[in-house]
């Protein structure tokens, strides 16, 4: 260990390396030390999971915060999940034990006391969500201004798992008003396991800020990684393939059962399905039951039991998990994780593959996919999942590439949000106030036009949502007071209608749609009968049965990056075989290949499919896919001459009065308008896609639709890139 390194931190951090044993701080530690106490940048620390980045980023700061104590809370930790929050608080409140610096965890499960508390000391590290944040700054403004005002350095944790979204803006706003309120001008810190591109980060960080910001960290990690893909295909014998189901499902089970392990799925029913089948065959093998579920639907209890359980118990445990188990909660070391089907990115792969190996340094992942046999057209009978566990593989052994993320560029939902929000902290705001406090966040500083702004305040006026008061300042409306005064009103993403499932033993989950009583169902991984339902109080009493119908939930499949697409085509095109690939699944790659080839796929996007009607198939993203599916249903379905478009994420089945070649000659011909809405939706068609859309004129909501949820720019240069052959 170096020397002059170790003597800089504080005496009860020198003494929580010694209790760790550790001889030598690590590289990313090493790193994070000089950029914290030696410059005023902002800093964001990206290296592996298990690298060491929740001390790299403390030690330094708590340092700082023991030889200079701030004279209210020091830290600002925030945290993309409660659970994270909780996990962090236990491993912060070892790490200060020998000191003087507090740690106070600050969510909607923290108790009041334990907040008032906070407030009264104010003092040390606070940590919190960003809904959390939202409510504090808009209903106790005089109350953070006193514990924020000496506010040193704001940590925000998963850093990645907010950029590009709504709630990643949502902070950025909350950080610039919090500065505003407090007079406090702190330094950022961003973690994350999953960076590759580090600039978008690094503007992200400083958004807002006049301070520069580097990065510290190794992108390649030093870990031993094992993988491995498996496919089953389902023939159409209904008796035939329910033995492939049987021995799929056996399987599955010898490689979890004796293990920790989780097993990561792409949605809650698929969760619930494989820990039922799971769940059934122990039953039968009168083996011990180690299996939980885990996702957004399960209680906050059985979660926690879940995740006890994979961090301590000894033996072998087992949870199936959505997204909710991605990010850096302590779940102890796993043996392996499980991807059924494919993830939708490259960020979810490397998230899910750091969950194993955590400290032995050996991640272990699996891939199973369920493929369907179809006779259709020869896309129907691609195994598209398993093309894309190979692309994302390949992607990450090859290149070590992840997604990179985009601002949105007409946030207008979140505008509306944060101007209820900053009315409800200042009580009211004349117009050029109310711009000046809204418009200048960095979320919309360079997106919004003022324009667009005074038509917004004008619709929310005309709707109630916001008032004008006899001396021309602006309030909040009697509709506004309706949407602030719920507690919903914290959170910008979409709000689920949840029925609340209850037992005799306590709260079991949530579903999306009530079910009839007598109705039977899977949640938790267990199985239950609906004895009544209170529809006022959306609460499904039930109690435990034998079956298996598992519950369907809203949600639908993840954005596909047009490199991943690329990568499955590459895929099609050499000849390699890739080493953990099973031998059954390397001969369903071997038959996609063949296929492909024949097909001509690989060779030309249009493929004919009968008298006036052909595939496109040009191998994008599926952004860009829905981009060209909306321009061709609409805005170029005249002058193409297009009767109908069917098709989803990869392909398209296009009717037209124009063949193939004719139709993309024509194609190359049009000029077309970018910018203009009525291009991608029908006339009358005002589409709400954010939580706060309604109280959004419809003229911006379609040209929200336009610039946020479609790629105009890279759809038109598909379209007429199109090779013609004669």
């Amino acid at each position: 260990m170096s020397g002059t390194a170790f003597e800089r931190y504080a005496p009860f951090i020198q003494e929580y390396i010694y209790r760790k044993r550790w001889t030598d701080l690590r590289e990313v530690q090493m790193e994070a030390c000089s950029a914290i106490l030696d410059t005023d940048d902002h800093v964001i620390i990206a290296s592996g999971t298990a690298s060491g980045k929740t001390e790299a980023a403390f030690f330094p700061i708590l340092t700082t915060l023991y030889h200079h104590p701030s004279n209210s809370v020091g830290v600002l930790y925030i945290g993309p999940l409660k659970a994270l929050i909780n996990d962090q608080f236990e491993r912060l409140s070892g790490l200060l034990e020998d000191s003087d610096i507090p740690v106070w965890p600050w969510h909607g499960d923290v108790s009041q006391s334990v907040k008032q508390r906070a407030l009264k000391e104010a003092q040390g590290v606070l940590q919190i969500t960003p809904e959390s944040l939202e409510a504090l700054l808009m209903l106790r403004p005089s109350e953070a201004a006193r514990l924020f005002g000496d506010l040193r350095f704001v940590i925000i944790d998963e850093i990645h798992a907010f950029m590009g979204t709504d709630r990643g803006l949502q902070v950025l706003c909350l950080l610039a008003r919090l500065e505003k309120i407090a007079g406090c001008h702190p330094r950022r810190v961003g973690l994350s396991a999953t960076l590759n591109d580090y600039e978008p980060a690094l503007r992200y960080l400083a958004a807002g800020t006049d301070r520069r910001a580097q990065a510290v960290g190794i992108q390649h990690h030093g870990r031993t990684i094992s993988l491995c893909a498996d496919s089953f295909l389902l023939p159409h014998d209904p008796e035939e393939a329910e033995k492939i189901m049987e021995e799929y499902n056996s399987f599955l089970y010898d490689n979890c059962h004796d293990k920790k392990c989780l097993i990561f799925t792409n949605s809650r029913g698929s969760a619930e399905k494989v820990i039922a089948d799971m769940k059934e065959i122990a039953r039968k093998r009168q083996e011990k039951d180690v299996f939980f579920v885990h996702h957004g639907s399960v209680s906050a209890a059985l979660r926690q039991e879940a995740e006890a359980a994979l961090r301590d118990r000894d033996g072998p445990t087992v949870a199936a998990a959505t997204l909710t188990l991605e990010l850096g909660i302590d779940i102890g070391d796993l043996d392996s994780t499980i991807q059924i089907g494919a993830p939708y990115s490259c960020t979810s792969f490397v998230q899910r593959l750091g969950r194993s190996g955590r400290r032995s340094g050996k991640s272990q992942m699996m891939f199973f996919e369920l493929l369907e046999a179809s006779e259709r057209n020869a896309f129907e009978q691609l195994p598209w999942k398993l093309l894309r566990a190979i692309a994302i593989i390949q992607l990450y052994l090859e290149e070590s590439w992840v997604e990179p993320f985009t601002m949105k560029p007409k946030p207008f939902s979140l505008l509306a949000h944060q101007t209820l929000s900053t009315l409800m902290t200042y009580g009211e705001l004349s117009p050029p106030e109310l711009a000046r406090s809204v418009l200048l966040l960095p979320s919309f500083r360079k997106t919004i036009t003022q324009e667009e702004y005074r038509l917004i305040l004008r619709y929310m006026i005309a709707e109630d949502y916001l008032q004008r008061v006899e001396n021309g300042a602006i309030i909040v409306g009697i509709r506004g007071e309706r949407i602030t005064n719920h507690y919903s009103f914290y959170a910008v993403f979409q709000d689920e209608q949840a029925f609340h499932v209850q037992s005799k033993e306590g709260e079991i989950g949530t579903l999306d749609s009530c079910p009839t009583a007598g109705e039977v169902f899977v949640l938790a991984g267990r199985t239950w009968k609906t004895l009544d339902v209170d529809m006022e109080r959306k609460i499904v009493y039930v109690a435990p049965v034998r079956n298996n119908r598992i519950p369907s939930w809203n949600g639908g499949g993840g954005h596909i990056h047009t490199r991943i697409v690329q990568r499955m085509k590459k895929a099609l095109e050499e000849d390699v075989c890739y080493p953990y690939l099973t031998p059954r699944a390397q001969e369903v790659l071997e038959a996609a290949r063949s296929l492909a080839r024949e097909s001509g796929m690989l060779e030309s996007s249009i493929l004919p499919c009968g008298e006036n009607s052909f595939f496109f198939c040009p191998w994008v993203g599926s952004k860009i896919m829905k981009t060209i599916k909306c321009l061709l249903s609409c805005g170029l379905k005249e002058p193409l001459q297009i009767y109908s478009v069917f098709g989803g994420d990869h392909y398209l089945q296009i009717s037209s009065g124009f063949s193939g070649t004719e139709f993309f000659r024509r194609m190359a011909e049009l000029s077309i308008d970018m910018d203009d809405p009525d291009m991608v939706l029908p006339e009358n068609q005002i589409p709400q896609v954010d939580k706060y859309d309604a109280m959004i004129p419809g003229e911006l909501l379609r040209s929200a639709f336009l610039h946020n949820e479609l790629d105009m720019e890279s759809a038109i240069d598909v379209l007429k890139d199109v090779e013609i052959y004669s």
